[in-house]
């Protein structure tokens, strides 16, 4: 080998990165002590930028494109280098990679629970979890900011940052939206935008944005829940006649023989049905073996429905029925506004639910015109 082709050896003249990794966000060129040749050939791919580093300070930085090195392409290079007066030698400058693809499918979730106000059950925990991406938006600023003379930076290296803001923006997010929780599961797009868009003006800052962010789940206290989930029971089983076929149908559902559920309904209905012969009608105790049978008792007092009102893509309530009369008195419902109640089927009118219908014939209709002057 001569010496000439040993030299043509130290320079680099072709300049570019594959990435065969899914989670390298930052890659320095191994350039190894070799010098740069004047007019080399720099490839950047799509999803990439490459940034040029000369003695410490950020120079030049090239967007995806075929590049030859020369000053009319590096102009911060060249006025680091003080080649204005024209330059053709080697230079040496350290050249990092930067992806500007989006890293998906990135976990998050709050690690402890998050204290909300909520108008139905009162002070209450919530948890959550769901998913974001991220993308280098300034790769000069990300690399000043973050990545420093780190030869291989990876998302693990960030990830936990963007973990604890996003929780913190959440958390505050969650508590000041006045969203009830039994809603938040209905509005799981919009409180999940409306924290993408506060992280984005926080990690601006770091050259990086946020471009989704996803909320899949947003869980009670098991308490709580359980407590929910009584009260539907306690809803299915308003008719005891009704109760006791169901729970008839589920004993059989769960194992149980045809015999075992007859047995359950009957002797169900058998000690209810001894337990109204042994009290008369004043509460006493009838006489005979079987004793009179008493009046039928009174039926259970209705369940008083509570209403959500929806107006301007929020929510409020609950309100009683005594409370929905005086607000259509003051004007602060219409037959066209929405509301929703437990058991009903979407939002509707107030004016086409029977039950809130009578409340609009309270107040008298318009006057009649005046007659014309005689």
């Amino acid at each position: 080998m001569g010496i000439f082709d040993f030299l043509s050896g130290q320079f680099i003249d072709v300049i570019h990165w594959t990435d065969d990794t899914r989670d390298t966000m930052v890659w320095r060129f191994q350039r190894e002590g070799h010098e740069i040749k004047y007019g080399a050939k720099l490839t950047v791919r799509e999803g990439q930028a490459a940034v040029f580093v000369h003695e410490g300070q950020l120079a030049d930085v090239f967007t995806p494109g075929l590049y030859m090195l020369e000053t009319n392409n590096m102009p911060i290079m060249t006025s680091l280098q003080h080649w204005d007066h024209g330059f053709q030698s080697p230079f040496k400058a350290e050249i990092y990679f930067v992806s500007t693809n989006r890293f998906t499918d990135l976990k998050w979730g709050t690690k402890n629970p998050i204290m909300v106000r909520d108008p139905e059950f009162g002070p209450t925990r919530l948890r959550s979890y769901g998913t974001y991406t991220v993308k280098v938006s300034d790769p000069a600023l990300f690399l000043r900011e973050i990545v420093g003379t780190d030869g291989e930076f990876t998302m693990d290296e960030i990830s936990y940052q963007l973990r604890n803001i996003i929780v913190q923006e959440f958390s505050r997010t969650i508590a000041s939206s006045g969203i009830p929780v039994l809603d938040m599961a209905a509005n799981t797009a919009d409180l999940g935008k409306l924290v993408s868009k506060a992280i984005s003006s926080v990690i601006a800052e770091y050259g990086v944005t946020l471009p989704e962010l996803y909320i899949e789940n947003i869980s009670l206290p098991p308490a709580v829940e359980k407590a929910l989930d009584n009260r539907t029971s306690r809803g299915l089983a308003g008719d005891l006649d009704e109760h006791m076929r169901w729970s008839a149908a589920e004993a059989v559902r769960e194992g149980g023989s045809a015999g075992d559920a007859m047995g359950m309904g009957l002797g169900a209905g058998l000690g209810m049905q001894m337990g109204n012969m042994r009290m008369g009608a004043g509460g006493t105790q009838a006489s005979g073996p079987w004793g009179q049978a008493p009046a039928d008792p009174p039926p259970p007092p209705p369940v008083e429905h509570v209403w959500h009102i929806a107006e301007n893509g929020a929510t409020s309530g609950p309100f009683s029925k005594a409370r929905l009369g005086r607000m259509v008195t003051e004007g602060g419902l219409t037959r066209d506004t929405m509301v929703w109640t437990q058991g009903q089927d979407g939002w509707m009118k107030a004016g086409d639910v029977n039950e809130l219908a009578q409340l609009f014939t309270v107040m008298p209709p318009p006057p009649p015109p005046a007659p014309p002057a005689g």
